[in-house]
């Protein structure tokens, strides 16, 4: 590859994409849609730097669930976290299962629909945030069913999961659950633990490119300490355009990619 021809480039590259991935995921979210491409484009294989960014990323949503730890709903967390547990291992191991050539072909389409998911959570949000005016009591909410409605999205995280936290608020909006801080903290848990199960296949099956992952995941951590920093200085729906953008933008490239390969 490009980066390959030039001394320390590939590392600067790195660098600069976890920093800014860091930022965004602060501010807004999808920073994976910048990241992963880093990796791809310092010459990790797709599937590994599918794995290797998803534990560079993980520290940030574990500090997130302790900061959110008080808006958690005890009654729920049991099922959330059975289904979490049991989505991302599934999704580690097809990944894992997955050729390098299908997982490429797979890419662009996989960043385009996180970047659509990504692109429509602001209505979404705003429709959970409705449904919280007009309700004040909530309804019970059936375990069973629950899990059954979480378990493809929580092996999408495990897989990719690119924009799969605003899924899992939707479906508990949708089964009743109305507080805005309870949806937030839950669906964090449920990210943080489907991609917990899915590094800790990824690093059983050796899977991790360590040099390259410990160098994103600190700057990725410290990207997110700056965007935290400066989140409340900047509008959300602008934050919002510009990762919609980055993602179309990286799907197209990937599309062009494969159609010129």
């Amino acid at each position: 590859m490009f980066f390959e021809h030039i001394p320390h480039l590939h590392y600067i590259w790195l660098v600069v994409a976890s920093t800014i991935a860091g930022v965004m995921n602060a501010m807004a979210g999808g920073g994976s849609f910048l990241s992963f491409p880093a990796m791809l484009g310092v010459g990790v294989l797709p599937v590994q730097a599918n794995a290797t960014n998803t534990v560079a990323l993980w520290p940030g949503q574990l500090t997130s669930v302790v900061t959110l730890r008080g808006d958690v709903r005890r009654d729920l967390l049991p099922t959330i976290a059975t289904t979490s547990v049991l989505g991302g291992v599934l999704g580690a191991e097809v990944l894992l299962h997955t050729a390098q050539r299908t997982f490429m072909h797979l890419i662009p389409w996989l960043i385009l629909i996180g970047t659509l998911i990504f692109g429509i959570s602001g209505w979404l949000s705003k429709w959970v945030r409705g449904r919280a005016t007009r309700h004040d009591v909530e309804p019970p909410i059936p375990h069973f069913w629950l899990a059954c409605a979480l378990l493809p999205v929580c092996f999408y995280i495990g897989y990719f999961g690119a924009g799969a936290g605003f899924l899992v608020m939707t479906i508990l909006a949708l089964f009743g659950m109305e507080r805005m801080h309870a949806l937030n903290a839950l669906k964090v848990v449920a990210a943080m633990l489907s991609n917990l199960c899915a590094i800790i296949t990824f690093i059983l099956q050796g899977a991790i490119v360590w040099h390259y992952c410990l160098v994103a995941m600190f700057f990725a951590a410290f990207g997110g300490w700056v965007g935290a920093r400066f989140a409340r200085r900047v509008n959300g729906e602008v934050l919002r355009v510009i990762v919609v953008g980055t993602g179309i933008v990286i799907a197209a490239y990937f599309f062009w990619k494969q159609a010129h390969g």
